[in-house]
């Protein structure tokens, strides 16, 4: 190989999860989600992860403040909705709606519906996450009934 992206190219292969193939597992970033693995880390050689995301448990303290060490971050909210805040923004993120975070924006999930389930795509896949100082005030979350 003679350029990084010859070697990036060489690390990639083509991957085709199924529904059932993988299962929503817990032990991910946060416990009160539930993670399902679409293989495109594998795939990619650690470039890229994709991963479904969804509610486990009702949003109690939701993630606190952080931010993410990685190139690219998109969520796409697949069912559902969720409230986080970026910076100091209230942002509505529901079905259909897609979010890039860019790089090292400081935000915080705080509110989610019980049926909220995201399509999550990072690079790198070995992505970091970082707890900051809170910018503002978080509203409280919407209890479930």
């Amino acid at each position: 190989m003679n350029t990084i992206a010859e070697s990036a190219l060489a690390e990639n292969v083509f991957s085709h999860v199924c529904d059932g193939d993988t299962q929503y597992e817990s032990g991910g970033l946060r416990d009160f989600f539930l993670y399902r693995d679409l293989g495109i880390a594998a795939a990619t050689g650690g470039q890229v992860i994709a991963q479904l995301v969804k509610a486990n448990m009702a949003p109690e303290t939701g993630t606190g403040w952080h931010r993410h060490e990685a190139n690219f971050h998109i969520v796409i909210m697949l069912k559902g909705w969720a409230r986080f805040m970026y910076e100091d923004q209230v942002t509505l993120v529901k079905t259909g709606d897609c979010v890039h975070q860019r790089p090292g924006i400081v935000h915080f999930l705080f509110d989610y519906s019980p049926d909220m389930e995201y399509l999550e795509i990072v690079s790198p896949a070995d992505f970091t996450t970082v707890e900051m100082p809170a910018p503002c005030p978080v509203p409280p979350p919407t209890p479930w009934n």
